[in-house]
């Protein structure tokens, strides 16, 4: 059996401090995997610009003139980490028996993919890379973190605890990614959702080579927020049980103010009204404001906008759109 062709796809945004560093650390792991006879010749590092405002495309750009082993996709503009992952894939698919998908900033051990090949070549279609600990992040960023895992998993995601976007996917997997055509993108849900046969590949996170994080606590939460409401009807069927029990408790509250009535005891407690009114009140705009995110969702599929346009895709093939 001949070695595979792996391609690594990099999604980057405004990854100008990082790039280079981050470029020499792949190319002399994918040589050492081609020295040895793992993986074959024809694999590349496939760079995704998602349009980034610094120098991140004209570094991308460079590398591909200076070694053969780096490509890169440029997006006609930015559309977001997910979307960006995914054209990714999408556009290399044709190209490579294996993908593995990882950030720039490298803090997703290199040396994993020593294990995920050993892994796919075992039979694996997917191989998740998921932490060994979060023995590196601060205790709001581990409580949220495992907070939003839980979460996701009480409310019916099948997703994958500790798991971010460092995974293998072969070719079988990547076309069946591509028969999932939503707009409303939470891979770490969806790829669970292929089933086929999958492992996974423990490693401890390392610290970022250079640079900043992309994911401040104001995105990390839109994109939670995007998880839930993307793999999940179930906070919808919630509001319907939490109107159900409320209409309940209403109307024994009824039935108990009728007999303090009929045995002539005034009913007072103003407080206690005004407090239940103001409670009700933001229970009823919550609950539209839930609604209202579904209700776009829906509108944003129905439009069946492209998901992405690949302006230039340099170092191996075409130019694609999906």
């Amino acid at each position: 059996m001949s070695a595979p062709v792996l391609y690594l796809v990099v999604p980057c945004y405004n990854e100008e401090e990082v790039l280079r560093d981050t470029a020499g650390k792949l190319a002399g792991k994918l040589g050492a995997l081609i020295d040895a006879g793992r993986i074959s010749g024809e694999s590349r590092v496939a760079f995704v610009n998602d349009g980034s405002r610094d120098a991140t495309w004209q570094i991308i750009c460079t590398l591909t003139e200076e070694d053969a082993l780096f490509s890169g996709i440029n997006l006609a503009h930015n559309e977001g980490h997910q979307n960006a992952l995914l054209a990714g894939l999408m556009t290399v698919r044709p190209y490579a028996d294996v993908t593995i998908s990882m950030d720039a900033d490298l803090q997703d051990d290199i040396d994993a993919v020593d294990a995920m090949l050993e892994k796919h070549a075992a039979g694996a279609n997917i191989v998740y890379g998921v932490r060994e600990n979060r023995a590196t992040d601060t205790f709001l960023k581990r409580f949220t973190a495992e907070t939003f895992y839980r979460a996701m998993r009480g409310l019916g995601a099948d997703i994958v605890f500790n798991h971010a976007d460092f995974r293998l996917m072969d070719r079988r997997a990547l076309d069946a990614l591509a028969a999932y055509p939503e707009v409303n993108l939470f891979l770490r849900g969806i790829v669970p959702m292929i089933g086929l046969s999958h492992d996974v590949v423990h490693y401890t996170r390392l610290q970022r080579l250079a640079g900043v994080s992309k994911y401040p606590w104001r995105r990390m939460a839109a994109f939670a927020w995007e998880g839930v409401t993307s793999l999940s009807a179930r906070p919808i069927r919630l509001i319907s049980q939490m109107g159900m029990s409320i209409s309940l408790v209403s109307g024994g509250m009824l039935i108990w103010s009728v007999i303090r009535h009929f045995m002539g005891e005034t009913i007072v407690g103003w407080t206690s009204l005004v407090v239940s009114l103001w409670f009700l009140g933001g229970l009823i705009l919550l609950s539209i404001g839930v609604i209202g995110e579904y209700v776009a969702k829906i509108y944003l599929e129905v439009k069946h906008r492209p998901r992405y346009l690949v302006q230039d895709f340099i170092g191996t093939h075409e130019t694609t759109e999906r």
